[in-house]
Parts: C-alpha cells; structure tokens; sequence
C-alpha cells in the first residue's frame, strides 16, 4: 500500500496550520466544515486519505467546539482508512484539570485524553503541557515538545550580563532554574496565594532583582493577574526591567488592559493560540517551523530529542 502524509487543519489553528505545512513542504488538506442552523457542525475530508498518515493540527481552547470539531476529524478520518492518525495540539485545553484539587471535581485533563484515545488516535504532539504528568493520561505516544526551543535563543539575544530569570508563582521554579543554569544568571521567585481561580490575594518576592534585567517565564498567561502583578512587584523591588515569555496566550478578560498598564516591558509568546487582537507590548514567534520539523522527523523515525533545549 502507497504510504504518505497529509496535514489537516481545524478550524481554531487555521494560519499556524498552513505555516506548518508550507513549513514541511506541502499543501495543507481539504476539509469542509458543514453547519447546520442549530450550532450542530460536521467536518468531512474532501480528498482521499486511505492509508496516509494523517496530522490533524488543532488546538483545544475554548469554546469546547474546537475539541469536538478535533474528535470529529478524528473519527472521520479512521473511518476513511487513514493509516495513522496523529493530532497535533500546539494549546492542550483543560490542562489546568489534572487532578482532584478538591472534593467533587472532574480530572478534565484525564477525560479529554480518555476522548482522544476513543476517537482512534495513535500519537499526539503538542507543547508545554500546564502539568507533565498528563502525558501518562494517554496509552499511545506523547511528543512533549517545549516553548523553550524557541524562547532561549531570544533570551540569549537580551543578555547583556545582568539578566536574572524569575518564576511568576512557585509552579514556575522548575522551568525558570532551568533557563537560570543554562544562562548561568539568578533566580527570583514571586510567591502567591489564591482566594480562588483567577484572583490573587497576596503576592511576595524571594531574591534579589534591584537593578536588575528580569525576564519572568511561564508556560501560559491566562487573566494576566499573576504576570502582571509580579512584574509591577519586580519593579518596585528595584528591578530594572521586566520582560515576559509565555507560551500559551490565552489572554483572557481583562489580560489587555492588565498588560497595557502593567510595568511589563515586552511579552513575548507563541502562535499555539491566535490573537484576538493586536498589542503594541505584545510581541509573536511561531512554532510553525518547529512543528515541521518534528513532524519530518517522525515521518522519517528520526531522533526529536535535540529539540528538548530544556526540560
């Protein structure tokens, strides 16, 4: 049987989808999205993909149409006769819902891997995960690729010797020593503690960042509460100033204007989630690139492991 490869797109992820694939050297798939007047949807591929490997490229913020829509392109295309099936998540939605933080809460992070696996995929590629351990949730391969790749390079490019990276809540130590070893600068860490979801209600500072270049690294930036208010804190410690680099732009409800006023001099984040508009402080690199290139090496089972700069 003629084996080979299609990349499809989802209707979230339509311009990183055509990056990817003009990025690997191909066309991106046809795919018609009919919709019927009640909000019911159904997708349908309108060329063959009987034993291709198909990638389905889609991130799964909400609403939660855009996981369906992907369940749905997954389904079909098993149905087809695709090969493989291998879903490429740049944003895995519901991440934040990997275990019971309190009594009589679903593990949402868990059922949508449950979903996924039920629908017929057989590999998953997607980039900082909120919690790692969600990779154990799938029973097929997992390829955990992180924004690290792209960030250090232009961490690199603003070091000019008084750098120090920053963790924006203890959940980011880990990832903020990482870039700290690897540059050979500080550490400061903003500790905070919630009221609930999306509200912070105290907020301090452990190192030293008077006069200082911090860059504060996360893997998503959500209401822009926590980013905003460690850097405003990092400010008034006597920082220098204060850059952000986040994955995952999720920016929602008052993220704008949060950033607009807040002491941030730049975010820098990836294309995993499209704008919703633009942003003089707000600055964009795409992982299209990296996407490809990771997907060629599948494609040809080589070793993706010089893409993991840190883990």
């Amino acid at each position: 049987m003629s084996t080979g490869i299609k990349i499809f797109s989802g209707r979230a992820s339509k311009i990183l989808s055509e990056k990817v694939a003009s990025a690997y050297g191909v066309s991106l798939g046809d795919v018609k999205l009919t919709s019927f007047s009640d909000g019911e949807f159904q997708p349908s591929y309108e060329e063959t993909v009987r034993g291709q490997d198909v990638f389905i490229v889609q991130s799964t913020m909400p609403p939660a149409d855009n996981l369906f829509e992907l369940l749905l392109m997954v389904d079909a295309a098993k149905r087809a006769s695709a090969r493989k099936i291998i879903v490429v998540i740049p944003y895995f939605g519901f991440a934040r819902q990997d275990r019971k933080d309190k009594p009589r809460v679903a593990i949402g992070a868990k059922l949508v891997a449950n979903m996924l696996m039920a629908a017929g995929i057989d590999r998953i590629m997607t980039m900082d995960l909120h919690a790692d351990q969600i990779q154990g949730f799938f029973e097929v391969p997992v390829d955990h690729l992180f924004g690290s790749t792209i960030f250090y390079p232009e961490i690199e490019k603003l070091n000019n010797g008084n750098l120090i990276m920053a963790a924006p809540d203890a959940g980011g130590t880990k990832r903020s020593n990482s870039y700290a070893k690897r540059l050979n600068v500080g550490l400061a860490i903003c500790h905070k503690q919630r009221k609930k979801p999306n509200e912070i209600a105290e907020m301090t500072v452990i190192g030293d960042v008077a006069g200082k270049d911090v860059i504060l690294v996360d893997d998503m930036c959500d209401t822009a509460g926590t980013l905003t208010k460690a850097a405003d804190l990092f400010m008034e410690k006597g920082a220098k100033s204060v850059r952000a680099f986040c994955t995952h732009a999720v920016l929602s409800g008052p993220a704008f204007d949060r950033i607009t006023n807040s002491s941030i001099l730049e975010l820098i984040v990836t294309d995993t989630i499209p704008l919703s508009q633009t942003h003089d402080k707000i600055r964009v690199i795409s992982v299209a690139d990296l996407f490809a290139d990771v997907i060629k090496r599948m494609v040809n089972n080589e070793s993706i492991s010089s893409h993991f700069i840190i883990s």
